[in-house]
């Protein structure tokens, strides 16, 4: 469906798409057009062509209405409006939830079209796991008191690759909650709760030692990996935190150098002293410490400067799309030349394209996660993953 207030300008998209074999089902002269002739069809469009600005109903708020109502349709900005403007609008799809084709300048080529078109074509759009999975699992914290002490917490791992030779450097522990009743449960829906009653401590000794389980399996199968384990700002707060989790890593045999620690930004900021105390003496101890989601908190450089970070991990909301956006490899670019400046081992997370994955090498970034590469797993699928995937994470 062409939207576009401009019947000049409809038509001539529609050429276009025409010219490239693609079928019209529609045009409509504003957003609430498209939407009154989107409840008369009998199939949804697969892409929608949308200008921004329009009387009645402009693009911006069509997007948010088709985003509100679980509309899933891909969308391609054309407009004549600035780059930074389209940028940002595609960034806005993006957190709806809905699949972005791309953003092009008016006039509209079919040359420029083919291409956006052809990218697109390789990545097959899903809907984004709000629009997949069930309605939030409701816990209560007996519950997770209960699953503490009957340890029904498992741990997922999600590989680390590095970019320069598609080897594997380590991977990220995910937690997961495997209830006896209620099935596997997501982090999102149990760790704020735990977080807010005083429990996330002891789970996140339990992950530390499920970790350090894994690691010596693989190590024993000689598989020589680091291990990421995420640290809320609660247990940063904890003077006892830094002893028990060294005491666990000495009893297991594994060296502090095969640990590294995750902190987000805004984490530092729940108290800053503690903060700085407990991660100073980690440091020392020799473990790596790693500046989770890189760029969305409010004082990154300050961060950087205050802490002994061994490892920057990038934001997915930088990394996810920069090969087509100007904008957003600029500022990738950016941040990757900090870590480097800096001595800091720079991981980009929420890699899910080729494209992606070969801007980020050709910046220079260290290492990439995502779903590229892998889904996180149990830690007894790592081996034969990594032996039946090692030529193809070579190739990309």
């Amino acid at each position: 469906m062409v939207i576009d207030d401009s019947a000049v300008q409809r038509q001539y998209a529609t050429q276009l798409c025409e010219q490239l074999e693609l079928t019209v089902v529609a045009q409509a002269e504003n957003g609430q057009d498209a939407l009154d002739q989107l409840a008369m069809l009998d199939t949804q469009p697969e892409l929608l062509l949308v200008d921004l600005e329009m009387p009645v109903l402009d693009g911006i708020s069509l997007i948010q209405q088709l985003a509100q109502s679980n509309q899933f349709i891909s969308i391609l900005i054309v407009s004549s409006r600035e780059i930074a403007l389209l940028s940002s609008v595609e960034t806005m799809i993006k957190a709806y939830g809905l699949p972005v084709v791309g953003a092009l300048q008016k006039p509209l080529s079919i040359e420029q079209l083919q291409i956006t078109l052809d990218k697109y074509a390789n990545k097959k759009p899903t809907p984004p796991p709000e629009l997949n999975r069930q309605a939030k699992v409701v816990v209560s914290v007996p519950e997770i008191a209960s699953a503490i002490i009957n340890k029904q917490f498992t741990t997922y791992f999600q590989p680390k690759i590095l970019l320069a030779n598609g080897m594997i450097k380590g991977v990220e522990t995910l937690i997961r909650w495997q209830h006896p009743e209620k099935g596997m449960i997501m982090p999102n829906d149990f760790i704020p709760l735990a977080e807010e009653h005083g429990l996330i401590h002891d789970i996140t000794l339990q992950v530390l030692e499920m970790s350090l389980e894994w690691l010596q399996y693989w190590h024993a199968h000689g598989l020589n990996l680091n291990v990421a384990i995420n640290l809320s700002s609660l247990s940063l707060a904890d003077l006892g935190l830094v002893e028990q989790i060294d005491q666990r890593v000495s009893n297991s045999g594994i060296t502090p150098q095969s640990i590294t620690l995750e902190i987000t930004e805004t984490a530092v900021m729940a108290d800053v002293a503690l903060s700085l105390n407990s991660l100073a003496r980690l440091r020392l101890k020799g473990f790596g410490l790693s500046i989770d989601d890189y760029g969305t908190g409010f004082s990154s450089m300050q961060q950087l400067a205050r802490i002994p970070f061994t490892e920057l991990k990038i934001d997915r909301s930088f990394v996810d799309g920069a090969s087509d956006s100007l904008q957003l490899s600029n500022m990738l670019s950016i941040a990757i030349e900090t870590a480097r400046k800096l001595g800091l081992h720079c991981v980009a997370e929420g890699v899910e394209n080729a494209d992606d994955w070969v801007l980020l090498k050709r910046l220079g970034c260290d290492t990439a996660q995502g779903y590229l590469a892998a889904k996180p797993m149990p830690g007894d699928e790592l081996i034969d993953w990594i032996k039946q995937n090692s030529k193809r994470l070579r190739d990309l």
